[in-house]
């Protein structure tokens, strides 16, 4: 797995020789229409949204066949809390997720996988995460960032062949790139690859970090460094994925890794001392593991907002029961309003988590959408979302939250692991890209279409006859998509037919226009600077999250009324987590320019710099 924090460079924030090799790396083109990312340039694509995508029924039926079958298992087989207590995933219960095909839910039928969609998958995710996080995080870092997902995108015919149904059947696997000296920063990886025997094998020297599922793995997919190319007259450092098999000599783990939470999961220190892997192991080609590990978390990383939103479930049933049952000053605590406003945010937010990994799992599934800004999306804003709902969860239950179910089973009430949970949620803002990380991704790509137009005006390999032609071009697009940020009609009568969420997705429209203008402005305001403002950037991801989430809860909301139109819960769980998003839209955007950020800032280095040494006076 992605280091838990230590994976700024390879999203492009570090060095310039870092953002340079993670430049050449990024998927250059958008081959498919991205709801996303036309939101950040003023363009509401409805029809990528509307109507919902609703699942299959066919493929509907098999996801509800084998969620049956595996909740059967996970009561009768697996207890979370002696997960947490031992640290351990009991051998037989790998043997039943194996015999289930849990190991290969993705991996196509042809290989003796279940050849799952994405929906489904993300849907066993989800009830998985919402009953043991470490089972979850070992099956969705073997399938969704381990070997699989890799061969099956880019492995030649022969790997598929040799590897995959191994995979399917329980062949745990792993995915090495952190380094405990450069986290992932590409340019200064010190794992090695060095070409033997003719070009015939490659031997591999390094140490990774933070490898999940790494100390149980039979195959890793290790990223090396291998020898430089010269591209234009300069020196680029190539990355290259290579697949690692456990029992080749060499291959040790030198520490399994302790954390917070996810006391079951598998995460470790491994060291590769002369390993020898023969040219046939490489992924995709020489030079290209970085892409490799780009586009395969672009696809991976939805189910970490999955088991996010499975989490999120388990709490609301949590704090329903509890808001009912506790009695405070001779009422309800869930009918006094402090709690009942918490309750009404968890259940509204949750609402648009679940329509957010489902419309995104859609569109992964439709195969003709470019999903990378919605799966980062969803992958922020429903690990911080679940979070606060997590929180809340404690807050409510209070001492009990707080006290482990081991502790109340003892004492007789129903123990609620409200206080794993919150250990094991933690990482979800941490790992696979941190929120602040995540919001620099995210502002990349939103601005990939200004950078792409201004990169020819800077491009020194140019001729003045090609700036000059990207300069008249740059000007005839900017003289007709500009005056639309300003002029666009956004009122009524548009969106009419959507009742009462009409108001909200007018808005969505008109916020989009502002949006595409303020991140226009900050581009051109402080050109070159504008990756060093990254609270800035990080208000505009922020509001593009919140228009993308209200997008999905009300094409969620009106695809459920239309299926039952006497039932309007949904269309009210909608409207209310608008009215949240909006409130939270408007703030931001008022605190684009007014805000202490230089303030925080200045005080910041003035911390590290000594200056306030004082605050940490008299502790032992």
């Amino acid at each position: 797995m992605m280091a838990p924090s230590d994976n700024a460079a390879l999203l492009g924030k570090g060095s310039p020789e870092a953002l340079e090799v993670t430049e050449a790396a990024r998927e250059a083109e958008w081959h498919y229409p991205s709801l996303v990312a036309d939101l950040f340039m003023g363009r509401v694509r409805t029809e990528l949204a509307f109507p919902y995508p609703e699942q299959d029924e066919a493929d509907r039926q098999i996801g509800d066949a084998f969620i049956a079958k595996l909740q059967t298992f996970l009561r009768a087989q697996l207890n979370p809390e002696e997960v947490d207590r031992t640290g351990e995933i009991p051998a037989a219960v790998m043997k039943g997720l194996a015999d289930l095909g849990c190991f290969g839910m993705k991996i196509p039928k042809q290989y003796g996988g279940l050849g799952l969609s994405q929906t489904n998958y993300n849907r066993i995710i989800g009830t998985i995460g919402g009953y043991c996080s470490s089972t979850a995080v070992l099956l969705s870092a073997h399938q969704s960032i381990g070997a699989p997902q890799p061969i099956m995108l880019f492995g030649t015919p022969e790997q598929k062949e040799k590897y995959l149904p191994r995979l399917a059947r329980g062949a745990v696997s792993a995915f090495a790139l952190t380094e405990p000296g450069v986290g992932s920063d590409p340019a200064n990886m010190a794992t090695t690859a060095t070409l033997v025997d003719n070009g015939a094998a490659y031997v591999i020297n390094g140490e990774k970090l933070w490898c999940t599922n790494g100390p149980i793995a039979e195959i890793i997919v290790v990223m090396a460094r291998t020898p430089s190319v010269t591209v234009g007259g300069r020196e680029r450092k190539q990355i290259t994925a290579f697949i690692v098999e456990r029992s080749m000599p060499g291959v040790e783990c030198r520490l399994r890794c302790q954390f917070m939470g996810l006391k079951g999961m598998q995460n470790g220190l491994m060291r590769f001392t002369n390993v020898r892997v023969p040219k046939e192991n490489i992924i995709w080609g020489t030079g290209l593991g970085l892409k490799l590990a780009l586009v395969t978390l672009n696809a991976g990383r939805i189910a970490i907002p999955a088991g996010c939103v499975g989490a999120a479930k388990r709490c609301l049933g949590i704090v329903r029961e509890w808001a009912k049952e506790r009695k405070q000053w001779g009422t309800a605590i869930g009918k006094h309003e402090a709690v009942a406003v918490k309750i009404g945010h968890m259940a509204a937010s949750l609402f648009a988590m679940d329509a957010m990994v489902g419309l995104t799992s859609a569109l992964v599934d439709r195969k003709t959408t470019d999903i990378r800004l919605e799966a980062a999306i969803a992958k922020l804003f429903c690990s911080e979302a679940s979070w606060r709902i997590i929180d809340d969860t404690l807050q409510i239950r209070g001492g009990r939250g707080y006290e482990t179910s081991g502790s109340l089973r003892a004492r007789g009430e129903a123990p609620h692991a409200v206080e794993r949970m919150m250990r094991d949620a933690r990482i979800n803002m941490i790992i696979e890209g941190t929120s602040e990380i995540m919001r620099l991704f995210i502002a990349r790509e939103a601005l990939d279409a200004h950078m792409r137009m201004v990169s020819r005006l800077l491009d020194p390999q140019r001729s003045v006859t090609d700036k000059l032609q990207a300069a008249l071009r740059a000007f005839a697009r900017y003289a007709v998509w500009y005056p639309q940020q300003w002029l666009a009609w956004s009122g009524y009568p548009k969106h009419a037919g959507q009742g009462r969420l009409a108001t909200h997705l007018r808005f969505v429209e008109a916020s989009s226009h502002r949006l595409a203008r303020a991140l226009f402005h900050g581009a051109m305001q402080h050109q070159m600077r504008l990756a060093h403002r990254q609270q800035l950037l990080g208000r505009l991801v922020d509001i593009g999250a919140d228009l993308f989430a209200m997008i999905a809860a009300c094409a969620k909301a009106q695809a459920m009324v239309r299926f039952q139109p006497s039932e309007q819960s949904p269309v009210e769980l909608a409207d209310l987590f608008c009215q949240d998003a909006r409130a939270r839209i408007t703030q931001s955007f008022h605190t684009l320019h007014q805000n202490h950020d230089p303030q925080l800032y200045r005080t910041a280095q003035d911390v590290m710099a000594g200056r306030y040494t004082w605050l940490e006076q008299g502790l032992v």
